[in-house]
């Protein structure tokens, strides 16, 4: 599966942003999906996740009650939506696929396929 990831930008602490990520190819359905992000000079984390077909999603404590994640599979596009952001949520975002069993989820290694990222930077 083929990811692309847009919708970042710049942002003052307590905006909103929504993150969205395009899949390509027939299997887009079939994949859980999750959101992952790197700060400057920190290692990539997790953020959150989607089943499939969506029924149940998990977030990280720092992101939970702020950030949402949502899928269309008749659009092959999942979403992060981002509100009340804070100085640091600054970071590149990255959406993956990953099987939608045998795997925790919560770690980059659980995934087989990645977008590019989009960078989001929040304000203070």
């Amino acid at each position: 599966v083929q990811l692309q990831a847009s919708g970042g930008g710049l942002v003052q602490a307590g905006g909103s942003l929504r993150l969205s990520c395009a899949a390509s190819g027939r299997t887009f359905s079939t994949y859980a999906m999750g959101w992952f992000r790197q700060a400057p000079g920190k290692e990539r984390e997790f953020v959150a996740r989607i089943s499939w077909p969506g029924g149940r999603t998990y977030y990280a404590d720092s992101v939970k009650g702020r950030l949402t994640i949502s899928r269309d599979n008749a659009k092959n596009t999942v979403y992060l939506q981002m509100n009340n952001l804070k100085t640091e949520d600054t970071a590149v975002y990255y959406c993956a696929a990953s099987p939608p069993y045998g795997v925790d989820g919560s770690s980059a290694t659980d995934y087989v396929g990645w977008g590019q990222g989009t960078l989001v930077t929040v304000s203070s």
